[in-house]
């Protein structure tokens, strides 16, 4: 039987770009992966989500309406030191904006690791929250995304329709 420190909390929501479905411990989201289509979610019950759980739902609802640019949930990047590092990097890309694979390599120290970039941010486990999203190409195309270009292309759009509204609107 699982302690509580080792229970796993899944919430599910329908989104513009499929479903999504959110994982959490009692202390941080774990994780956001992609749904295609619908999955019965287990017997667990809402009520008993953890509050950053209730929270991440709430932002990400706000996310998508066009009404939060940023996040602030706790969160339990798993990976190496060298994907660790490339998130926490991701998460300084501002809302609406993006960057290329090689401008986050150098911003983490290794100018010449785009292809590891590449690789990390493939294996974000919280895309969204963690916007691997805004990585493009050198030459601005949108290059790979686990959840499907078109995903990301939906999502860079979302951002730059946005953008514009929630910076007048924080001034």
């Amino acid at each position: 039987m699982a302690t509580q420190d080792q229970e796993i909390f899944a919430a599910f929501m329908k989104t513009e770009i499929g479903f999504l479905t959110i994982k959490a411990d009692h202390t941080a989201i774990l994780e956001i992966a992609f749904m295609d289509h619908w999955e019965k979610p287990d017997r667990q019950n809402p009520k008993t989500y953890p509050r950053h759980l209730k929270s991440g739902l709430i932002q990400l609802k706000e996310y998508f309406r066009g009404q939060r640019k940023e996040f602030d949930l706790p969160l339990n990047l798993r990976g190496t030191p060298f994907q660790k590092k490339a998130w926490r990097t991701l998460l300084k890309v501002p809302y609406g904006q993006t960057c290329s694979y090689r401008d986050l390599a150098i911003a983490v120290g290794k100018p010449k690791a785009t292809r590891a970039i590449g690789g990390a941010n493939h294996r974000n486990p919280i895309p969204i929250i963690v916007p691997c999203h805004r990585v493009i190409g050198a030459k601005g195309a949108l290059t790979g995304y686990g959840g499907g270009l078109w995903r990301k292309q939906w999502l860079l759009e979302h951002e730059k329709k946005h953008f514009t509204r929630i910076a007048r609107r924080n001034e």
